[in-house]
C-alpha cells in the first residue's frame, strides 16, 4: 500500500468515525451529559489533549472509536492510601488532582482516607507533613489526571448519562448514525459538483454521433424514447437492454420530441472493440451541469446508497448468513487503496457508501450497537422504568462477545484474501 492509499484510508476512516462519534458527543454535551473522552481509534493512545472538560485522544488501532460519557458504571472512586498532588481554587475547593506525584508540578501532596465524588463531593485524608485528617470540598468541575497523563473531569451523579431523561438518551444514541447519514449527503453533494456533468437514468438522448445509425435515422439530441419495438421504456437502462437484444436488427422507436410523438427505425451496428463485440447506435446520455440538477443527482445518489446497503443487510439475514458477506477494517483499507488509484471522485463515492453502511449497521437492535441502546431506551420509555439491570447486562455482554468474535473472524478472512 503506497503513501497515497494510506493517506486516503486514514482520511476515510477518520471521517467515518469522527462524524459518527461527533454526533454522540455534541448531543450529549447539549443534553447536560459530561463527555469524558472523545477517541478516534482503539488501543494505546498516541496523542491526547484536554479541552472544555473533555479528553481528546488519537489511538493506535484504526478499528473504531468511542465517546466515553460519565456513567454510574464508571464512578469516580478513590482508594484509601491513594496519593495525589492537589490544586485548590480561590474558594478553597479542589480543582485539580494529579496521580503523577513523582513529577514536579503545582499544588500539595494529599493521601486519601475516604472520598465521595458522586454526591457529597468531598475527600478526606492527610495533607503532606500533617498528622490529622482533613476534609476538602471538591469542585463540581474538578479534573483528575491519571498516570498516563490523560485528564478527565470529575463526574457527579447529575452529569451521568443515566441521569438524562430517556428522550435525551434516545437522541444521543441516534445522533451517531444520523451524522453518518449527513456525511453521506455531504459526500454525494461534493461528488455531484466535482463531476464535469451529471446524468440520470432517464431515456433521453444526449449526444448524437454524426453518420452513426441513430443520426441516419433522424434521432436528435433531447428526444425521449417512449418504446422500443412496442416495449415500453421507462429508463435509460430499459432502452439499453432493448438495444442489446437486437444486434443487426431494426429497432422501431417511438419517441417524444417537442410534444409530438414520432416513429423512427434504427438498425444497430455490431462492432469489435479490443476483441469484444459491442452493439452501437451512436447516441450518448443526456448530461446536466446546472446546480439544481447536481443537487437532484446527489439526493438520488444518496438514495441509491441506502438501497444498496439496505438490500445487503436484508440479504445478510434473509439470504443466509455468511462471513464472506462481511468486511472489517482490513477490507476497508484494501477497498480504499483500490479507490485511491482511481482518483478523488471514486474515494468520495466510497466514503458516502461506507458512511451509510456504518450508520445503518449501527442501528441494528444489537447491544452494544447504537440500535441496541435505542431498543433499551424504548423499553424504558414504554414501561416508564429502565429494563432490568440483569437483562441490559446480559444483552450487552452477549452482543459484545458476538461482535468481538465476528470482528476476529472477519479480519482473518480479509487478511486471507
Amino acid at each position: 500500500m503506497n503513501i497515497t492509499a494510506i493517506i486516503a484510508f486514514l482520511i476515510v476512516f477518520g471521517l467515518l468515525v469522527g462524524f459518527h462519534e461527533f454526533g454522540h458527543f455534541i448531543v450529549a454535551k447539549k443534553s447536560g451529559v459530561l463527555v469524558r473522552e472523545f477517541a478516534i481509534g482503539m488501543g494505546p493512545k498516541i496523542l491526547s489533549w484536554y479541552k472544555n472538560q473533555t479528553a481528546y485522544t488519537i489511538r493506535l488501532l484504526p478499528v473504531g472509536g468511542y465517546v466515553r460519557m460519565a456513567s454510574e458504571m464508571e464512578k469516580d472512586e478513590l482508594e484509601a492510601g491513594q496519593r495525589f498532588r492537589l490544586v485548590l481554587n480561590q474558594a478553597g475547593e479542589v480543582e485539580s488532582m494529579d496521580e503523577r506525584v513523582d513529577q514536579d508540578g503545582p499544588g500539595f501532596f494529599f493521601q486519601v482516607d475516604s472520598a465521595d465524588l458522586v454526591h457529597d463531593m468531598t475527600m478526606t485524608g492527610y495533607r503532606q507533613d500533617e498528622e490529622y485528617l482533613q476534609t476538602l470540598t471538591v469542585a463540581q468541575t474538578a479534573i483528575k489526571t491519571d498516570q498516563e497523563g490523560i485528564t478527565t473531569r470529575i463526574a457527579p451523579a447529575s452529569t451521568w448519562v443515566e441521569s438524562a431523561p430517556v428522550w435525551k438518551r434516545l437522541l444521543i444514541n441516534f445522533a451517531g448514525p444520523a451524522m453518518n447519514f449527513i456525511l453521506a449527503i455531504l459526500a454525494a453533494g461534493i461528488l455531484s459538483f466535482a463531476l464535469p456533468s451529471v446524468h440520470f437514468n432517464e431515456p433521453i438522448i444526449g449526444q448524437v454521433v454524426k453518420s452513426e445509425p441513430a443520426a441516419q435515422a433522424g434521432i436528435q439530441s433531447g428526444d425521449k424514447i417512449l418504446a422500443v419495438n412496442g416495449q415500453s421504456v421507462q429508463s435509460l437502462t430499459d432502452f439499453a437492454n432493448e438495444v442489446t437484444k437486437k444486434a443487426d436488427q431494426s429497432l422501431q422507436l417511438k419517441i417524444s420530441r417537442s410534444g409530438k410523438t414520432l416513429n423512427k427505425t434504427v438498425t444497430p451496428e455490431l462492432i469489435e472493440v479490443s476483441g469484444q463485440k459491442q452493439i452501437r447506435i451512436g447516441v450518448g446520455v443526456k448530461s446536466y451541469r446546472d446546480p439544481l440538477s447536481r443537487i437532484k443527482f446527489s439526493l438520488l445518489n444518496t438514495g441509491t446508497w441506502f438501497t444498496q446497503v439496505g438490500n445487503g443487510i436484508k440479504d445478510l439475514f434473509v439470504g443466509g448468513f455468511s462471513i464472506n458477506k462481511l468486511g472489517g477494517p482490513v477490507m476497508l483499507a484494501k477497498t480504499t487503496a483500490q479507490a485511491s488509484h482511481q482518483g478523488f471522485v471514486t474515494v468520495l463515492a466510497l466514503l458516502g457508501l461506507l458512511s451509510v453502511n456504518l450508520g445503518l449497521i449501527n442501528l441494528l437492535p444489537i447491544p452494544p450497537l447504537d440500535g441496541g441502546k435505542i431498543f433499551l431506551d424504548l423499553i424504558e420509555g414504554i414501561f416508564r422504568r429502565p429494563a432490568p439491570a440483569w437483562l441490559a447486562t446480559t444483552l450487552t455482554g452477549a452482543g459484545t462477545a458476538l461482535l468481538v468474535v465476528l470482528m476476529i473472524l472477519v479480519t482473518i478472512k480479509d487478511l486471507g484474501q
